[in-house]
Formats: C-alpha cells, sequence, structure tokens
C-alpha cells in the first residue's frame, strides 16, 4: 500500500513518527491534493445551477485540468518517498580513503539533484493549480467562495513548503552553479505565486465580510 493510499489517520501517525518517508515533501504534495480537491468541489457545486449556466463549460474544463493535477500530487507523494532512498544510501557512503571521499561528492552531487527534482515538480503544479484555483474563485459557485480561498492557502503552503525541499538539497550543492539554477527556478515561482494566492486569499476575504 502506498502513502496516499493510507487513512488520514494512518498517514498522519507514520508522518508523526520517526520514519525518513513521508517527510516534508510528501505532505507538501497531499497538500497540493487537499487544494485541488477542495477547487473540485467548488466546481461540483457550481456546475448544474442555472445561476452559473454561462460559465458551466468553463468550470468543467477547469475540473478535468484540476482532476489531473489533483493525481499527479498524490503520485508525487510517492515519488518523493522513493527519491529520499539513493539519497539516504549517499549520505551513508565511507569517506576513509580520499578516493571514497571523492567518490562521495560525485555521488552526492547526482543524488541531490536528483532529489530537488521531486519538489521542484510539487511546485509547479501548485503554479498550476493555483491559476485555475483563481478562476474557479471568480466563476465558481458565490455559496462556496470561502472554500475557494482555503483552497489558495492550502496551495501556498504547499508552494513554500516544497520549496524548502528544494533550498535544503541545493545548500549541501558542491557544484553551486547547479544549485543556483534551482533557487533561482524555485524563488521566481515563490515570488509571483504566493503574491497571487495572497491576492485571491484577500479578493475572497473582501468579498465575505
Amino acid at each position: 500500500m502506498g502513502f496516499s493510499d493510507k487513512s488520514c489517520r494512518e498517514f498522519v501517525e507514520v508522518l508523526a513518527s520517526k520514519e525518513p518517508v513521508p517527510g516534508g515533501g510528501g505532505a507538501a504534495a497531499l497538500a497540493g491534493a487537499l487544494a485541488a480537491a477542495l477547487a473540485n468541489m467548488v466546481g461540483s457545486l457550481t456546475v448544474g445551477k442555472k445561476r452559473y449556466a454561462d460559465v458551466e463549460e468553463d468550470i468543467k474544463d477547469l475540473m478535468r485540468k484540476m482532476t489531473k493535477i489533483q493525481d499527479d500530487f498524490l503520485a508525487l507523494i510517492e515519488r518523493d518517498a522513493e527519491a529520499f532512498k539513493p539519497l539516504a544510501k549517499a549520505y551513508s557512503m565511507p569517506t576513509e580513503t580520499e578516493e571514497q571521499i571523492a567518490e562521495k561528492e560525485h555521488v552526492m552531487q547526482h543524488v541531490l539533484w536528483e532529489a530537488c527534482q521531486v519538489p521542484m515538480e510539487i511546485m509547479e503544479k501548485c503554479c498550476e493549480a493555483m491559476e485555475m484555483i483563481r478562476e474557479f474563485a471568480e466563476k465558481g459557485s458565490k455559496m462556496v467562495l470561502s472554500d475557494a480561498g482555503v483552497a489558495a492557502t492550502v496551495c501556498k503552503a504547499a508552494l513554500q513548503g516544497a520549496s524548502l525541499n528544494v533550498y535544503v538539497n541545493t545548500k549541501s550543492m558542491k557544484d553551486q552553479l547547479q544549485a543556483g539554477v534551482l533557487n533561482a527556478k524555485a524563488d521566481a515561482m515563490l515570488v509571483k505565486y504566493s503574491a497571487l494566492a495572497d491576492s485571491i486569499y484577500f479578493d475572497i476575504m473582501c468579498r465575505l465580510k
């Protein structure tokens, strides 16, 4: 059974344990899936309502795309756990001779780069989801507007959480040029989409109060 197949209680209990996975990356991916599901809930409660007939096809299209992202997030929970294995193995490599030290540094550079790929993909999925959450908030039923706002805030948390899993690995890289490429990409997503999440949240808050 994969982590994404566990009950909420089981997932939380293993997350709270000494087990190395799931960790922050898996939690970020799960948060992304929850954000996507909330956005789809907004869609589900909009489709079929006469008041929103003019945007029904738009909402259905958004839901199709968001369901794919929702599934991708769940798959990323598993992929994040798998990505940890070679990193953990590399950290335990011997360093008793100069040759072993050199070999470990070579392997570490590769596995650290690879370890960044899943959280980077989680960030990218969060950015895609955030764009659609904005549309759900603009076009969806006003009865579930608050849920669109929760989707935006949870998606922002997933984005920020995943970024930390990028930075913790780039910090350990010897090749700072490669690290800089990854950091710059993560930085750009954080700046743009954290601001978008805040914009969605405050717009909805103002509409509700």
